[in-house]
């Protein structure tokens, strides 16, 4: 049997994303987000779900275009200092010693040193409540070579992204391989 828990923002896995963009003097800024996934896939897209008392939130209405950065386990303190001070009084790549690099596609910055970036245009604004969801067309996914496969694309294995448990406010790596999509259940 199972317990109900109520209504709440409660579902596994949520990914740590880092969101780039610049602000109106062109100053780079970063926040973490975990609300957010993949919503579409032609045109490929992601949306990201904001508070409006967010600098980033403006950010992007202003500029119509943001960044998806992909931490990897080694970067969680400066993922998570992302989420903790606001890029209105705090530069964020300063103090953490990372490094922007503009986009030559769209009208924002991303993070070097994060092993995968998703480049997007502002495409949809959907007001939710106290969240609004921007859906960016992703037009470009840049990846470090050095989590590459050997066919090209990003192993996860190599990127180690980091997943959130909301209920408990607790950082997680990815866990073991199970099995290949849609082959695995061929088997029953």
């Amino acid at each position: 049997m199972k317990k109900s828990l109520g209504a709440k923002t409660l579902i596994y896995p949520t990914p740590v994303w880092v969101v780039g963009t610049y602000d109106k003097s062109g100053k780079a800024n970063v926040m973490t987000a975990a609300w957010a996934g993949i919503c579409c896939s032609q045109p490929p897209c992601v949306a990201i779900s904001l508070r409006k008392a967010t600098y980033t939130y403006g950010n992007i209405v202003e500029r119509k275009a943001f960044t998806i950065n992909v931490p990897s386990e080694a970067q969680v303190r400066q993922a998570d200092y992302f989420g903790i001070v606001s890029g209105k009084t705090k530069n964020k790549f300063a103090a953490t010693g990372l490094t922007p690099v503009k986009s030559d596609l769209v009208d924002a910055p991303y993070v070097e040193e994060f092993p995968l970036v998703l480049e997007c245009r502002l495409a949809h604004t959907i007001e939710l409540g106290l969240h609004t969801q921007f859906v960016g067309e992703i037009m470009d996914i840049k990846a470090s070579e050095s989590v590459l496969g050997k066919d090209g694309s990003p192993e996860i294995e190599k990127v180690k992204p980091i997943i959130f448990a909301p209920e408990s406010g607790e950082y997680y790596g990815v866990g073991k391989r199970l099995g290949k999509a849609f082959s695995i259940g061929r088997e029953i």
